[in-house]
C-alpha cells in the first residue's frame, strides 16, 4: 500500500499529492524551491553511499596490500573488518576475511564469514571454493565435497571447482570419480595444464584391474630378409602401494623365437614423488637380454613440470649400465618430453636423445604422439640386441658407437574410459656397422581393457 503519491510537473507552482490528502479531497501546493531541495536531497544520499562504497573498495586494496606485499595478516585483518563496518554485504570483502581468518589457523572464524556469504548469496563460486579449500586443507573432504557441491551446481564449468573436487576424490581414493570430474573440467577447459597432468597422473588409478595385448611389425629394407614380430600380454592391478603389472613378451627374430617375462611397478612415495621399478628374465639371451631391470624416480613439479632420473641394466653375455633422464611439461593441449640415454663403456659414453609431444584431443587416452630422435633407446624392445657382421649377437645396443636416427607417430583413443586403443608407425635409420645403414619399418597396435 503507497502512503504517498508524488506528482511532479514542470509548471509552478509544485504540485504534490499526498495520498491521504487526496483521499480527503484536499490537495497540498509547494513553491518551485521544493523541487530543488528534493533533488539535492536525493544527491546527497546517493554520493553518501558512493563514498562509503570507494571507501570500503579503498580498504579493501589495503587490506590485500597488507596481507599479500607486507605479509602482515593480523593488520590486513584489522583493515577488512574496517572495511565490512562500511560495507557489510561485501561479499568479496567478507570471502577475503574468511581466507584470512584460514591461513591464520582461525577455522571456526572462516567458517562463520564463509557460511553468512553462501547464506545470503547461494552458489557464490568463490565463497564456495574459499570454503572448500578450508575444509580440505584441515583434513575435512568429505565435508570439503558437500561445500563445494551447491557451487558447482549453478557453475558447472568452474574450473576451480572442479579441479578442488578432483583433489578431494584423489584425496578419500574416489580414482575412478576424480577421473571422471577432470575429465568433466577438460571437456570446458581443454587447454587447461595443471588438469592435463593431474589426469595423466591419475588415469592408471581409476581401475583396479587392467590387461592388455601388444603387437609390433618390424620389417628391413637391407639388413634381414626376414621381418621381426614381437607381441606381449600384460595384467595389471592397483595395490596400496601403486600399480604393478606382469608382462610376457615373446619376440620371433632371425626365424628364432624368444620369450621374456617382466614385472614393472609404479610405487607412490608421497603427492610428489613417485617411482619406476622393473625387472625382466628371459632364458633365450640371443632373442631378449636374459637379464633386464630399471629404476627412475619421478617428481610431479610445479607449474605442471615433471621430471625424472633413473638407470636401465642389460645383461647378455656382457652386462650394460644405461643412466636416463628427462624434463618433462604439460602446457595448454600439449605434452611435451625431452629424453637423454647415457651409456659409459670402454673410455667412451655413447648418447641418445629424443623428444616426444602429444597433442590431447580430450582425456588422459587420447592424443596424437610424435617422437623423433638421434641413438637407440634401451626402453624400446627392437632394440634390445646389437649383432655383428654376421648377426651374431655380441652385446646389447651400447656396444658401439652407432649412429641412429628415428621417427614416429602414434594415436590413442579412449572408449567409454575403459577400452583403449593404439596404433603408431615408425621409421628408423640406423648404422648396423660401421659405415653401412639400413631402414627399418616399424608398425604397431595395442588394446587395453580397464575394469
Amino acid at each position: 500500500m503507497f502512503t504517498h503519491l508524488i506528482k511532479i510537473t514542470l509548471k509552478a507552482p509544485l504540485v504534490i499529492y499526498h495520498l491521504p490528502n487526496l483521499v480527503a479531497g484536499k490537495i497540498k501546493f509547494y513553491p518551485p524551491f521544493s523541487l530543488l531541495l528534493f533533488f539535492l536531497v536525493i544527491s546527497a544520499s546517493l554520493n553518501a553511499q558512493d563514498s562509503l562504497s570507494s571507501s570500503s573498495d579503498e580498504l579493501f586494496i589495503n587490506a590485500r596490500t597488507a596481507a599479500f606485499d607486507e605479509d602482515d595478516y593480523p593488520k590486513a585483518i584489522r583493515i577488512t573488518k574496517q572495511a565490512l563496518e562500511i560495507s557489510p554485504d561485501y561479499s568479496d570483502i567478507r570471502i577475503f576475511l574468511g581466507r584470512l581468518y584460514t591461513w591464520t589457523d582461525e577455522v571456526e572464524l572462516a567458517r562463520k564469514e564463509f557460511d553468512r556469504v553462501i547464506e545470503t548469496d547461494p552458489g557464490y563460486e568463490d565463497a564456495h571454493l574459499a570454503y572448500g579449500y578450508l575444509e580440505y586443507w584441515n583434513d575435512n573432504p568429505k565435508k570439503a565435497l558437500i561445500v563445494i557441491e551447491p557451487g558447482i551446481e549453478k557453475n558447472p564449468d568452474s574450473k576451480g571447482l572442479l579441479m578442488l573436487k578432483a583433489k578431494i576424490q584423489n584425496n578419500l581414493e574416489e580414482f575412478a570419480e576424480a577421473n571422471k570430474t577432470l575429465e568433466e573440467l577438460l571437456v570446458f577447459h581443454p587447454k587447461d595444464s595443471e588438469a592435463r597432468a593431474f589426469s595423466q597422473k591419475i588415469k592408471d588409478l581409476s581401475s583396479k584391474n587392467q590387461i592388455g595385448v601388444d603387437y609390433d611389425f618390424v620389417y628391413f629394407d637391407e639388413r634381414f630378409s626376414d621381418p621381426w614380430h614381437l607381441a606381449s600380454v600384460s595384467y595389471g592391478r592397483q595395490t596400496p602401494i601403486g600399480s604393478v603389472t606382469g608382462r610376457l613378451n615373446y619376440a620371433n627374430r632371425f626365424t628364432t623365437n624368444g620369450v621374456q617375462f617382466e614385472v614393472d611397478a609404479y610405487p607412490r612415495i608421497s603427492d610428489t614423488f613417485y617411482a619406476y621399478v622393473s625387472g625382466g628374465i628371459s632364458e633365450n639371451g640371443g632373442i631378449f637380454p636374459r637379464y633386464r631391470a630399471g629404476f627412475s624416480l619421478y617428481a610431479n613439479l610445479p607449474k605442471s613440470f615433471e621430471a625424472d632420473l633413473g638407470f636401465r641394466f642389460l645383461s647378455f653375455s656382457r652386462s650394460t649400465w644405461i643412466y636416463t633422464a628427462s624434463i618433462g611439461k604439460y602446457y595448454s593441449n600439449y605434452w611435451f618430453n625431452l629424453r637423454t640415454y647415457l651409456t659409459p663403456s670402454n673410455n667412451s659414453l655413447s648418447k641418445s636423445i629424443s623428444l616426444s609431444v602429444r597433442y590431447y584431443l580430450a582425456g588422459a587416452d587420447d592424443y596424437l604422439s610424435l617422437r623423433i630422435g638421434t641413438g637407440l633407446s634401451p626402453d624400446r624392445p627392437e632394440n634390445y640386441i646389437l649383432l655383428d657382421e654376421n648377426n651374431k649377437v655380441i652385446g646389447s645396443l651400447d656396444q658401439e658407437n652407432l649412429e641412429s636416427s628415428n621417427i614416429s607417430l602414434g594415436y590413442r583413443k579412449s572408449i567409454k574410459q575403459t577400452n583403449i586403443l593404439s596404433i603408431d608407425v615408425g621409421a628408423e635409420n640406423q648404422e648396423y656397422a660401421l659405415d653401412k645403414k639400413g631402414y627399418q619399418f616399424t608398425v604397431g597396435a595395442g588394446f587395453t581393457k580397464r575394469f
